[in-house]
């Protein structure tokens, strides 16, 4: 038995569409370019087989990944939390490193919908650990491998 994997409703709705893409376009256009390469007569020395063959692996695994993750998926709607203002799952924070002054924005969501580059950043990062029940004007303590790392929320939204 898996256990529930936390998505927000964002996040769920961009794997399945990610799941709907691959099912609808990726996984034909790999079908028909496995048929074009075969046609080409030897698979033993035909690289255009043995590529299309690998991306049909990666695309089959990656469906039955999202499938997975959707199926056992804990949907949480960030404007529907009563968190009094505390950081939680979902929330949306922004913070300002205090030695730098530099003012960052994050999301914190689960592991399958984390990408730092998008600001969202995984529950079980450290400065997520860390932020977790800090409300505004709170300052949380980040042991990052530059050394300690201090801080200050400025702002908790649920959106």
């Amino acid at each position: 038995m898996s256990s529930a994997i936390p998505l927000t409703a964002r996040g769920a709705e961009r794997l399945r569409e990610e799941l709907a893409r691959l099912k609808s376009k990726e996984r034909p256009a790999v079908i028909e370019a496995i048929a074009e390469a075969r046609a080409q007569g030897d698979l033993s020395e035909n690289a255009e087989y043995e590529a299309a063959r690998e991306k049909q692996a990666f695309i089959e695994g990656r469906i039955n990944e999202l499938d997975g993750l959707l199926s056992n998926a804990h949907i949480i709607e960030p404007a529907e939390l009563d968190a009094d203002g505390r950081i939680v799952f979902g929330a949306t924070v922004n913070l300002e490193d205090l030695e730098s002054g530099e003012k960052v924005c994050y999301q914190i969501v689960g592991n399958a919908e984390a990408d730092v580059r998008a600001n969202l950043l995984s529950i079980a990062s450290p400065v997520a650990r860390a932020l977790i029940g800090k409300s505004a004007g709170d300052v949380a303590e980040v042991q990052a491998p530059s050394g300690l790392r201090e801080y200050e929320v400025l702002e908790v939204r649920y959106v």
